[in-house]
């Protein structure tokens, strides 16, 4: 068999065994938020499964196995300290509980097996930037690990930021709107997109590279239409109503811009 197809397989087996335990974890606590730590901690060992066996330039592949490495465990970090441990689950998977009404455990297997192969199919920036023998390290390449770094920071920036909002008990029910969330509802998911452009582009100086565009057009997807901003969207209003409605209207949902004034309405 083809050694390309052999690394890719042994990681799609290793992150379906991740999901596996995870999902065994979750039946236990009843927290099936756990599966968003497992997807960054999934493509985290990807990357350093990819650059360790790929076989391609060391520097190059140290570079990428570094890059997804450290944005993996750092965000899943943060998911499992704000989301999972020692908090309740969120509202978008008790959601699901209610839609799905039976065979729930078998369900989430499904959801959280899906989210391995989700990451086998991004992963494929780290696959193709491991597997290159060139030895000449490219523009492009320095261009998206400065565009990494300054993505990683935004987002580590958003999450901070957030989390230190959340942390005060006045702030309770209330919607943040400090630093970058005065500017984006959903920075966070702004500059995770932004990292993954990061992935793509470095993956383009590559053979095949063009392939690596698939993940960012795949998070966009996520984010915009399915998982991200809609759920997310849809838990905050059914929490904090009207309040979310008009930071909605003043303020872009996606991409960092000046907040809109609108006239304070009459009661």
């Amino acid at each position: 068999m083809n050694s390309g197809v052999t690394l890719v397989l042994t990681g799609a087996a290793g992150v379906a065994l991740l999901m596996l335990l995870l999902w065994l974890i979750h039946l236990r606590t009843g927290n099936a938020a756990i599966v968003d730590a497992g997807w960054a901690a999934g493509l985290a060992l990807l990357g350093a499964l990819y650059a360790a066996l790929g076989g391609g330039y060391w520097l190059r592949a140290a570079m990428i196995g570094a890059m997804s490495g450290i944005w993996g465990l750092r965000l899943a970090i943060y998911l499992l300290a704000t989301r999972v441990i020692g908090h309740p689950e969120e509202g978008r998977y008790r959601e699901l509980r209610a839609r799905w009404k039976t065979n729930i455990p078998f369900k989430f297997l499904l959801f959280f097996e899906f989210q391995a192969l989700l990451c086998v199919a991004l992963a494929s920036p780290f696959f193709l930037a491991a597997r290159n023998l060139d030895r000449r390290l490219s523009a492009l390449e320095w261009a998206a690990a400065a565009l990494w770094t300054l993505a990683m920071a935004g987002e580590a920036a958003a999450d901070a930021q957030l989390n230190k909002f959340k942390s005060q008990p006045a702030n309770r029910g209330r919607t943040c709107r400090v630093g970058l969330w005065r500017y984006s509802r959903h920075p966070n998911y702004f500059f995770e997109w932004l990292i993954w452009i990061a992935f793509a582009v470095f993956a383009l100086a590559s053979p095949g590279g063009f392939w690596g565009l698939l993940s960012p057009i795949l998070i966009l997807y996520f984010v915009l239409r399915v998982t991200g901003i809609p759920a997310t969207e849809a838990q905050a209003i059914r929490t904090r109503g009207e309040e979310y409605r008009r930071y909605q209207r003043t303020t872009s949902a996606f991409v960092p811009w000046f907040p809109k004034t609108i006239p304070e309405e009459k009661s």
